[in-house]
Parts: C-alpha cells; structure tokens; sequence
C-alpha cells in the first residue's frame, strides 16, 4: 500500500483538559483500502483523538488532513460530509423511531412542501440492509431490536454516503459470531471501494485477522505503526503496555477447600436443563460456549433473576431456594454482570457510592448513612484492588473500563460473598487491563474465594479457570480439569460434539 495517497491524516494532534495533556503530538494516516487498526489501553488516548478528528473536541495544536486538504471539524455532521463515518461502540439511536429514520436521522429524503418521502426512505433503506443480511426492515421500531441488531443499524448509516474513512469503534462488542462475520465482509466491500477503515478493538483476534497495519497509542502519545503482518501479539501488547504479558494456561498452586456451591439438575424452561456442577472454595470454574449457550442465564438464577423450573442449589451443603437478588446475597452470592455499565453502575455517581450501594442500610448512623464508614470501605477496596482514581469523589462514569470493572468487583467483595460471578469480566478492556483482572481473580481463589468466571474468549478461561464447564445449546456437555482441556477439545463440546461424554 506504500506510495498510495492518505484518504485521511492526523499530523501532530495535541489536545489538552485541566491538568491532563490527553494527546501529545498524535500522527498517523489511514490509506485508501487498508483496515488500520488503532490500539493502546483504557486512557491511552484514541477515543480522545476520534473525537477530535469528529470534531466533538477542538485540538490545541495539529491538522486534520483529508484527501490532502486540511480541514477543521466542527462538529459530527461536518465530519460526515466531508466524508468521515464513526460506527460508536456506545449507541447513539433514537429506541421510538423506525430502523429508516435512525439511518438517515437529519437527511430524511423530501418531497413538495417538505413532507418526508417515505417509500423512497424505506427502499433506500431496505437496499442497505440487504446488503448486511439482517432480519429487519425498515420499518422495524429500533427499540424493540436486540443490542446486536442496533448495532448493526449503527453499521448502516455508514454505508448512506460516499465515505472516505470509516471510523470503527468496537464494532463487535455486542456482536454474535455470525454477525462479525457479516460485519468483516461489509468492511471488506468498503476497502474494495477504496475507503479507509480505521478500526479500534481490544480483541487481538480480530485485530490480527482483518487489519493491514497497526498504529499504538500510550499515555497519549504515538508509539509507532506496524505492518500487521510483520508482528504478533506479544510485540503488539509490549508496544501498547511497556511490558509484558502473562499469556501462560492456569495452573493452581494452592489447596482446595470444601464445597461452597452446589447445583443439582438446575433447569429453567427452553433457556437451559439438568445443569449440574459444584464450586470449591479457592477454586476459579470457567463457563464456556457459544451465544445462547445458557451461561449467563445460568448466573442469573442463581441471583435470583430467574425461577428454576426444576433442580436443587446447595450452599455449603445446605439446600437453598433464591428467588429474588436480596435472598441471594443474603446467602453470599454475588453477580459481576455482562454489562457493567448498564446493569454494575450508576454512572453518573461518585466511587463510593457505587461501592456500598448494595449495603447501604447496614450503614446507617441513626437515619443518615455513615460517611466515614462508606469511604473506609472505599479505602480498602481502592487499596486491595488497584483501582486508580483520584479519590472517592470521582464519577465512576470518568474511569477506564479496567477501573470500572474493579468498583464493581469491589462492590460485591465487600458484602464478604461465599461465591462470586463474574459475567464477561474483560469485555471492552485493553490486555494490559485484562491481566489485572484476570491476576485479581486468581487472587480471589487464593484467598479461599468460590469463582465462577464466565466467558466468551477461549483463552481467557483457559488462563483463569482451574475447571471449565463446556456448553451447548443449555445443556453441560463436558466439565474439563486444566491439565487435559486443550483448545480442540474444548471447541468440539461447545459445537455439541463429544455427546457421549456429556455430563
């Protein structure tokens, strides 16, 4: 691709908050055709600088460049007619109005007097989702379509104009597997058109199967760019995190102790049936298998989200009946969710507050809740878990992904739980936030906790997890030791293969 004209530059981009310089001299270029990959950890800088180039933010200092003329931003529609589409990982749809109005929001096609043109605006509509394979039209209410599928009307609206970059911000973070694939073969149709990708992710697989080149960003600053080919994922991580990473399988160097959880022919309904399995104290169980699989409806009965239709949990060897949250943390389980930010967070609370959210009635100082109190569980959940902030007054809503992830966590380690859950623990993470999680989990069974970890990366489990439950359409079909999982194997049973030795 070398000798091609840039489809878009950024040369020297500095941008700078009260007290924090987000980007120091930031450049790069994005070629006609290439996907160009753009990576670094949480607060590395790159949603900062996307926002710069869609003119959200301002730069102290620097150009934007496209097809070799310099431009200024001014502002998200700006940036579209000149030819620059973000795909935001948070989605930005109206949930009321139709698939077609979210797709052509602001440039709605007219007739006479103004009035909208709707069966142009349907089959235009329609013409793109054809090409994207969906089960919706255009008339579709965008609220009532699953996360995936909003997402995938995010990707549509990039394919209404004559693109000249195509901005991807963790496309696939709500993706099933049937779906990314439908998603690299659109990114593959705009490169043959010439457009630039640029593409953000934290999911190395992706990054290492569809890019061409690999552009890093640290502490705001531009460390350099790699030919995707030429590299791999250890030097992309050292590049990204100064160091390197534990990429080692798990092996447990600590004793046992006794059963903490129990389950017996747990069942509920179509969703999943006769899910048996148990959890020692200091031991780490990974839950692995495709989407729809039954893992995290699994989780949420046991917290009391969904009735069983049948089946028996034990704690401690002690029958149980959970039907609501409170009687499950009332008998010390605790449930990281998928999606923290939805379900583990009030965003727009301070630290504190999120972490003693769940205990705040045993708190209370007469009729006021204790703040002295609130912020010494706060101190000893910042210090035991790393999490870095500048105090308890932060809005949880200002930390990285990784630190988000650790006030939750502390969340539910502080009601001092006998088996923790945890839901997707690395999703939208970078892998040097990734390790801590992962170290911090291992450390949790050290210390004698019961942990089930459930996810949708392979390595992740196998790295984690001391047993893993594979699954298959709701049903357990193999539980594997560490020492004779191998990845093979694992995959067949997750593929419903290897039924013979279903458990």
């Amino acid at each position: 691709m070398t000798g091609k004209t840039p489809v878009l530059r950024l040369e020297n981009i500095v941008k700078t908050f009260p007290g924090v310089r987000a980007l120091d001299g930031v450049s790069l270029s994005i070629l006609p055709g290439e996907v160009h990959a753009l990576m670094g950890e949480n607060g590395a800088g790159k949603s900062t600088l996307m926002k710069v180039l869609g003119g959200i933010h301002q730069p102290n200092e620097g150009q934007i460049i496209v097809a070799e003329e310099p431009t200024v931003m001014s502002g998200p529609l700006d940036a579209k007619a000149k030819g620059i589409v973000f795909i935001h990982q948070e989605l930005s749809l109206a949930e009321e109005l139709s698939v077609a109005e979210n797709i052509y929001l602001g440039e709605l096609p007219r007739k006479s007097f103004g009035r909208v043109d709707w069966t142009t605006l349907a089959e235009k509509t329609n013409a793109i989702l054809k090409k994207l394979n969906v089960g919706f039209d255009a008339g579709t209410r965008v609220g009532d379509l699953s996360i995936a599928n909003q997402q995938m009307v995010e990707i549509a609206r990039a394919l209404t104009v004559d693109a000249k970059a195509v901005i991807f911000d963790e496309p696939t973070a709500s993706l099933t597997d049937a779906e990314k694939v439908v998603l690299f073969e659109v990114i593959a149709d705009l490169q043959s058109q010439g457009v630039g990708i640029a593409y953000i992710s934290h999911r190395m697989e992706e990054i290492f199967k569809i890019t061409d080149r690999i552009s890093v960003l640290r502490d705001g600053q531009y460390q350099g760019t790699l030919n995707t080919a030429e590299t791999n994922e250890e030097g992309v991580t050292q590049m990204m995190i100064g160091r390197k990473l534990d990429l080692s399988r798990n092996v447990s160097h600590h004793e046992l102790g006794d059963v903490a959880l129990e389950v017996r022919g747990l069942s509920c309904g179509d969703l999943y049936s006769d899910v048996s399995f148990e959890v020692r104290r200091g031991e780490v169980v990974g839950f692995y298998g495709l989407v729809g699989a039954g893992r995290t409806e699994i989780a949420e009965t046991l917290f009391g989200l969904r009735d069983p239709s049948a089946g028996t949990i034990l704690i401690d060897g002690q029958e149980v009946k959970i039907h609501s949250p409170y009687d499950a943390i009332e008998r010390g389980i605790s449930l990281v969710p998928e999606d923290r930010k939805g379900q583990g967070l009030v965003l727009g609370m301070n630290c504190r507050d999120n972490m003693t959210l769940p205990q705040v009635d045993d708190l209370k100082a007469g009729p006021f809740v204790s703040d002295g109190a609130e912020i010494a569980i706060f101190d000893q959940y910042r210090d035991k878990l790393d999490i870095r902030t500048p105090g308890w007054k932060q809005t949880v809503g200002n930390l990285s992904g990784g630190n988000q992830q650790k006030i939750v966590i502390g969340k539910w380690l502080s009601m001092h739980p006998n088996v923790l859950i945890v839901d997707e623990p690395t999703r939208g993470i970078d892998v040097g936030s990734k390790a801590e999680i992962h170290n911090l989990l291992r450390d949790l069974a050290a210390q004698g906790y019961a942990v089930i970890v459930i996810s949708s990366e392979m390595p992740e489990v196998l790295h984690v997890a001391d047993r893993i439950v594979a699954m298959y359409s709701g049903r357990v079909m193999r539980t594997f030791t560490s020492e004779e999982v191998t990845e093979e194997n694992l995959i067949a049973a997750i593929s419903g293969l290897g039924g013979d030795q279903a458990a």
